[in-house]
């Protein structure tokens, strides 16, 4: 391997330290419900977040809060030395897609029917850590 090769992946794993994910599959949410709720916490600290997330009354807020703990466990587990306080996490990204979606057919009246779309969604986190240079 090159020295160019070897001090850009070098620098690769040094920005994959500073952050960390969590996935959320086929949630039986539908997603427009879901983006209410996670508008709310995109770009906030974490703390905050779970503030937010805690005290909120919609079904969605309580899926959110179980994968923002996921995320911080997971950068945890990359950064054992740390502190989860002294690190400035924030939401650095969340991003809600639509899943997959499950068709049923409700009977209506005089012989017809009514096609039933349940949605889900897929949602991703992305847990960003504020460096001293750039909260100043």
């Amino acid at each position: 391997m090159g020295s160019r090769k070897r001090e850009m992946a070098a620098k690769l794993k040094e920005q994959k330290s500073q952050i960390a994910i969590a996935k959320l599959n086929n949630c039986p949410t539908s997603p427009r419900k879901m983006r209410l709720v996670a508008d709310i916490i995109r770009g906030k600290k974490v703390e905050d977040a779970l503030n937010i997330l805690k005290f909120s009354s919609k079904e969605a807020a309580r899926r959110l809060d179980k994968l923002v703990l996921s995320a911080i466990a997971n950068w945890q587990s990359k950064n054992e030395d740390s502190d989860v306080a002294d690190a400035g996490l924030y939401i650095k990204e969340i991003r809600v897609d639509g899943g997959t979606m499950l068709k049923r057919l409700r009977p209506a009246p005089q012989g017809r029917a009514h096609r039933i779309r349940k949605r889900s969604n897929h949602v991703t986190v992305v847990l960003g850590q504020k460096n001293n240079e750039e909260v100043n």
